[in-house]
């Protein structure tokens, strides 16, 4: 009799334990692995990451943050927010400007010393609409983003992706 006490004690904590886990992936952390080069110099092809899927339901996304998002129904997308709702973009000279201002964005600066025949972002202008964001990926050249697929639904964010957890040596917060 004690066996079978003991047997349906660990059952118990195996279910709430497997519960527990559904309910954290579903609601509020999921990991994901970076699929390709658009977002290098920041996030590496096959990076192991956590996205926070409460950050946007308590809040909006901001400018640089760098967020999943389903692309299509078989895919979902990492890229950078650059531009917020009503915002109008602007690339010229590889400077992004927002509604006229320069923006500072320390993350290509990598890149830029090592650019090689022309720009890293393509002159552009666009006014982000209502309830959308404007993403991009850090690899500009390579990275198939707002510029192709159009702005992106803030109701089609997944999440913020928060934690490089893997390989080890790169664990990292993402800012």
């Amino acid at each position: 009799m004690a066996k079978n006490n003991e047997l349906w004690e660990w059952i118990k904590i195996l279910v709430f334990a497997a519960a527990l886990t559904a309910v954290i992936r579903l609601f509020l952390f999921t990991p994901i692995i970076v699929d390709g080069e658009s977002m290098m110099p920041t996030l590496e092809d096959r990076d192991r990451m956590i996205v926070n899927k409460l950050s946007y339901k308590i809040g909006e996304p901001k400018r640089f943050d760098i967020v999943v998002f389903h692309a299509s129904e078989e895919k979902d997308y990492i890229k950078r927010v650059i531009g917020l709702p009503g915002e109008t973009i602007e690339y010229n000279n590889d400077t992004l400007y927002v509604n006229g201002k320069a923006m500072d964005e320390p993350y290509l600066d990598d890149y830029k010393k090592d650019l090689i025949g022309g720009t890293l972002t393509e002159p552009f202008t666009v006014k982000v609409p209502e309830g959308y964001v404007f993403v991009m990926g850090d690899n500009r050249r390579y990275s198939k983003d707002s510029r192709h697929i159009g702005p992106v639904p803030i109701n089609e964010i997944l999440g913020k992706a928060s934690i490089i957890y893997w390989p080890l040596e790169e664990f990292r917060w993402i800012h």
